[in-house]
């Protein structure tokens, strides 16, 4: 996410949400046609599903996330007077948005405390031994118990990048790994 989106809740609300299943160096620019056209949600409104598509074109599902853009900017004026509500359960109550997306707009929006749990920051937390869970949401839960708050923010851009670059998933790469010591490994049938 660039900086210029950190500092907008809305900003930050949408790009995740194009962000879902599709890689960042597609999401940026989708992202910034989007944005050209409409950055508020009720300049959102303005715009018709099409143009909405072909802006973030090749955003995977793209024709969905524009009728759930849409959506969401009729829910934010209808129920929020046009504002991204700043508290978890309440972005959760949006339609399409998850507790990744609501994690993320709470602390990149806002600076609020809150664990954005993506397959990074759940394969990873695992792997080390640092919570044993099945899934993102049980990560999440475990780590509001263990982590403490003052690194609950920077956890997930941590994760990512160690992730995508080291940590991947079948085939880390420890050889090159800072913290490969003290790693169980666990789940890792093979490295390089």
């Amino acid at each position: 996410m660039v900086a210029a989106e950190r500092d907008d809740p809305f900003r930050v609300l949408i790009a995740c949400l194009l962000s879902l299943r599709t890689k960042d160096e597609t999401t940026g620019p989708a992202s910034d046609r989007l944005f050209a056209l409409a950055d508020t949600p009720r300049a959102m409104l303005r715009l018709t599903p099409r143009q909405i598509e072909r802006a973030i074109f090749p955003v995977g599902f793209y024709r969905t996330k524009a009728r759930v853009i849409l959506g969401v900017c009729r829910d934010l004026i209808d129920r929020f007077g046009g504002k991204v509500p700043d508290e978890i359960d309440a972005l959760l109550t949006l339609k399409g948005v998850g507790r990744k997306t609501a994690n993320l707009v709470v602390t990149q929006g806002f600076n609020k405390p809150g664990i954005c749990v993506d397959v990074h920051v759940h394969r990873i937390s695992n792997r080390w031994g640092y919570v044993k869970t099945r899934n993102p949401e049980e990560t999440e839960m475990a780590l509001r118990r263990r982590l403490p708050r003052r690194y609950w923010i920077g956890y997930n851009d941590l994760l990512v990048g160690f992730g995508q670059n080291v940590c991947q998933p079948l085939s880390p790469k420890c050889s090159e790994c800072p913290v490969s010591r003290s790693c169980p490994r666990l789940g890792v049938t093979h490295s390089r």
